[in-house]
């Protein structure tokens, strides 16, 4: 079944907002039994779904060899949407993966996992080492959120370089336009001009809600623009992946 990652190389563009809304439309809309991984140490995901943290940090040892990936996933109050938390014990992956030698284990997980899941979303940590090679590796689609900023292209050649230096056939990836202001020039010219032709997502008082509500945007603002813009970029994933044959 197909694995989802909702990635980029920095922080503060909607990458958690993004990837708990797919996973929320995926469950509920699709009805798709799906499961949304959290592997960016600061736990947004959890946060923004209302799970309470969890007692001990055990996220990394899902990592470790004799790992139960099952023993950890939680059932949200969303029905079909499940969790693996992340926590502050995923600070010392990129070391830990190297120590072990173990460049497969995010592949080897997803493996498993799938047996159980229609639709896998990770969230993904902002950087570029062994973890985001391990993303890129497991992933069937990669969904990449980027300011309006004309840095923005150069952030989506910085991604297209990795997936070519991994491999000749590499996952697809949809980029998406996030927090765009339409009264502000710069925004304007970005979407205009680098970043033509793709998905927007408006900045809206309406998604910063989702930190103090701790639910989707859908489940309290469903007719807001940017919760239609959040659906039709879940449609565009859906018509990717059926246009893979990976539904």
């Amino acid at each position: 079944m197909p694995v989802i990652a909702v990635y980029s190389v920095k922080g503060g563009v909607g990458k958690t907002t993004l990837a708990v809304d797919l996973a929320w439309r995926c469950a509920q809309i699709g009805s798709f039994p799906t499961l949304l991984w959290d592997l960016d140490q600061q736990g947004g995901a959890g946060f923004l779904l209302g799970a309470p943290p969890r007692k001990t940090a055990r996220a990394m040892s899902l990592f470790h060899r004799d790992s139960r990936p099952r023993d950890l996933i939680e059932q949200t109050r969303f029905g079909k949407l499940h969790l693996l938390q992340a926590d502050e014990s995923l600070r010392a992956m990129p070391v830990q993966l190297a120590r072990i030698g173990a460049k497969s284990r995010l592949s080897q997980l997803l493996a498993f996992l799938r047996a159980d899941y229609r639709r896998i979303v990770l969230d993904c940590p902002p950087m570029l080492n062994e973890v985001s090679d391990q993303i890129i590796a497991a992933a069937d689609i990669i969904l990449l959120p980027l300011p309006p900023s004309p840095l923005a292209s150069r952030a989506l050649e910085q991604v297209r370089t990795e997936l070519v230096r991994h491999r000749r056939s590499h996952p697809p990836i949809l980029p998406v336009l996030s927090m765009y202001d339409q009264r502000r020039k710069l925004h304007r010219e970005v979407h205009d001009g680098a970043a033509k032709g793709w998905p927007v997502i408006p900045q809206s008082s309406h998604v910063e809600q989702m930190a103090s509500r701790r639910e989707p945007l859908p489940a309290y603002a469903n007719w807001s623009d940017a919760s239609r813009a959040m659906g039709r970029l879940w449609s565009a994933v859906e018509m990717k992946l059926l246009e893979q044959g990976r539904t």
